[in-house]
């Protein structure tokens, strides 16, 4: 059963769990590691951009965790199965209650729309999985964390894998795992605060 502490172990040395299509969960720790720049390598398509100034969306953190984690969990087309368990949805339910997991949703004419959910250790944030019911909404989500995260000092935001090419749009590079463990212990030297 996977607990809190847990998997605070596991994002600390580089692990990540995912679940399969029988709920049984497996421990993953890539060659290749996804990070997304929180410095000017951070790019924002110029259409996007203005779509985030016209406040289109409106963004809230951390008010709907439990309905961000099930949309992220849904069958979509072109993925038809899931890694989200209902164990996944329990333990990081349990690490939101914590102050340690975290959502940044997207909302349109009162509507959860879009959004995203990850976690938050020291100077590192994991970006779990993203949902869009509306265009753009779970990428606005994404320029507002960023944004978020360098406001409040964090040096890591790891993407685990490119799975889309839309990721690659906004200069998500991929890294050696060396390297990865290199800016991980850096992160965990950083204390970053998600909340002020």
């Amino acid at each position: 059963m996977l607990t809190p502490n847990m998997l605070i172990a596991a994002y600390s040395n580089g692990i990540f769990p995912m679940a399969d299509e029988d709920g049984e969960i497996g421990w993953y720790e890539p060659t290749i590691r996804a990070v997304i720049p929180l410095d000017d390598g951070f790019r924002v398509p110029s259409r996007l951009a203005r779509t985030v100034r016209s406040g289109r969306f409106e963004l809230r953190i951390d008010t709907a965790f439990a309905a961000v984690i099930r949309a992220c969990a849904e069958s979509v087309a072109g993925r038809e199965t899931t890694w989200i368990s209902e164990e996944i949805v329990r333990a990081y339910s349990e690490l939101y209650r914590q102050g340690i997991a975290h959502s940044v949703e997207s909302w349109y004419e009162g509507r959860l729309v879009g959004g995203l959910y990850g976690v938050a250790i020291r100077g590192l944030f994991a970006g779990e999985s993203m949902f869009h019911s509306e265009r753009d909404a779970s990428k606005v989500a994404l320029v507002h964390l960023v944004d978020r995260l360098r406001r409040r000092g964090f040096v890591l935001l790891d993407s685990q894998y490119i799975v889309s090419p839309h990721m690659l749009q906004f200069g998500t590079a991929e890294i050696p795992r060396a390297e990865y463990h290199r800016r991980l212990r850096e992160a965990l030297r950083v204390s970053a605060q998600w909340s002020p």
